[in-house]
């Protein structure tokens, strides 16, 4: 082999080693933007909860930063952009990837002191945290791609690789982020490992930066590090993180009744607990779901009730009614395992005579052939509201699996004094139950959200009052007449289907207020 053929194959060895380098860090910067954008979801949840509000915040905001990102790219690729470029625009990435949680502490007091509404709040804060990080890494691919060309005139090969590996970085990204990292590394340890990503990357791509800017950038990381430690921003809200919410105990204590726990699924609390006195149902709804059990029923202690609860949450009601009736048997259909291993490690709640499984609890309804006497619906988290059960076709599954004389209940969150959902949800009933009828301890003294607990059989109507048999003294009052003359009339709301179920619009008049926070 002859000098000149030799140097042309160690040239061409040498394109092709530094055309995979671009190519790989292409595929990585990209994974991080779609961990990053995973990752902003359960970063926001405990202040604006999850909803398709929130995320379409996130992914608008994201794809705005990449989109303007690759504007800058292409422009600095064509005005002399070089490797050292990418090098510190990977740097940069890294930085306000920590940033984000700087910011966090900074905009949430904010936001929660001000009266914006959901959306425009989830919009801010995605766009103080995720808008520059992912500007910078919009950046990345058409630098090195543009890069990449002037070793290999092949266009359409090199741009087509480029960005091939930019969609299975993204695909990647999301994939891990979903399914591994979120529940086994939590949020803040996910965020600066892909910042520590991101710096290692640039190093390769700095070789020829000055001395100067090398130092600038690291008292600029150096500095945003210690801030955020100053401000607490790497200490994580929740005590656990699963790939539904983010969850904590708090202390629910009241001189009124005692020692008692309360646990919060992302930014509501969902249940409280009394330490010693498990059939002692604090909150004024799911008092009434029992209530309204031992009047439809005419049950006592000796009651062998067959219960099937959709949502366990904090188990207050499964473990309240383990407590009052021993003969019972209870069902609970909760899709997260980590909040049924939160009520029994911090709620009191012992799980061993219930059978738990974890599973949607539409899909355990659908191919479950037992017979009920109560079904509770208890899934509905505040703005987050599953679809797929509060339609007709829910409906009926539900009915499928109640005896003739079984009483199906639902709380539900709504505005008062016009819950469209609410409306929505008690005519889509009516179709398969004869009768249907909305409850409330009391009505609110002006527009607010509060929850409503409705009820639905074939059997026998329920009179207009309950009164509480057990625990505090309360009544809950039928509001069926009321709640259908006031605001929008009950003929222009629809019948929820599998094919059309407009959550969002009904809930408008709560997510436009700050009645959702």
């Amino acid at each position: 082999m002859d000098t000149n053929n030799a140097a042309l194959i160690s040239s061409s060895s040498s394109v092709r080693r530094v055309l995979m380098w671009y190519g790989f860090a292409i595929f990585l910067s990209s994974a991080i933007l779609l961990v990053l954008e995973i990752v902003a979801g359960r970063l926001i949840a405990p202040y604006v909860g999850v909803s398709i509000y929130s995320w379409t915040s996130i992914i608008g905001v994201i794809l705005a930063g990449l989109s303007l990102g690759n504007w800058i790219g292409g422009r600095w690729a064509d005005s002399g952009g070089s490797e050292t470029s990418a090098g510190i625009v990977l740097l940069l990435s890294a930085v306000f990837s920590v940033a984000s949680l700087l910011s966090l502490t900074i905009v949430a007091p904010l936001l929660q002191n001000s009266n914006l509404d959901l959306i425009s709040s989830s919009f801010f804060y995605v766009l103080s945290m995720f808008f520059v990080p992912a500007a910078l890494l919009g950046i990345v691919t058409p630098l090195l791609t543009t890069l990449a060309l002037r070793l290999d005139t092949r266009a359409g090969h090199i741009v087509g690789r480029m960005h091939a590996l930019a969609a299975l970085g993204s695909i990647l990204g999301t994939f891990i982020t979903g399914y591994w990292l979120v529940q086994y590394f939590g949020t803040r340890k996910i965020v600066i490992g892909s910042a520590l990503c991101l710096a290692l990357l640039a190093i390769p791509f700095m070789r020829k930066i000055r001395v100067t800017h090398t130092a600038a950038l690291l008292v600029l990381m150096v500095g945003v590090l210690a801030i955020t430690q100053a401000r607490d921003g790497f200490t994580n809200p929740c005590q656990w993180e699963s790939n539904y919410f983010c969850l904590r105990v708090v202390d629910a204590s009241d001189p009124e009744y005692g020692n008692a726990k309360g646990m919060i699924l992302d930014h509501l609390i969902h249940g409280i607990n009394h330490e010693t006195k498990a059939d002692l149902l604090i909150s004024p709804y799911v008092h009434a779901m029992d209530e309204i059990v031992r009047v439809f029923f005419g049950v006592g202690e000796d009651s062998e009730l067959h219960y099937f609860f959709a949502g366990g949450g904090a188990y207050t009601q499964p473990r309240a009614v383990t407590a009052m009736y021993p003969n019972a048997k209870i069902t609970v259909a909760e899709l997260d395992p980590q909040v049924t291993a939160t009520a029994e490690q911090a709620m009191f709640v012992d799980t061993s005579h219930m059978q738990v499984i974890h599973r949607d609890a539409r899909a355990v309804l659908q191919k479950n052939r037992e017979q009920h006497d109560v079904v509770v619906t208890d899934v509905f988290h505040d703005i987050s509201v599953p679809y797929h059960m509060v339609t007709q076709e829910f409906a009926q599954t539900v009915k499928r699996n109640l005896r003739e004389d079984g009483l199906y209940l639902v709380n539900i969150i709504d505005i008062f004094p016009n819950p469209r959902l609410v409306k929505s949800l008690i005519k889509t009933l009516q179709v398969e139950f004869k009768y249907v009828d909305v409850w409330l301890d009391k009505a609110p003294d002006s527009v607010t959200r509060t929850t409503f607990v409705i009820s639905a059989n074939n059997a026998r109507a329920l009179p207009d009052m309950i009164v509480a048999q057990r625990g505090f003294e309360r009544r809950w009052l039928r509001i069926n007449q009321p709640l259908f003359v006031t605001g929008t009339p009950f003929e222009a709301l629809p019948v929820l289907t599998d094919d059309f179920v407009p959550v969002e619009y009904l809930l408008s008049g709560m997510l436009f207020t700050d009645s959702a926070l």
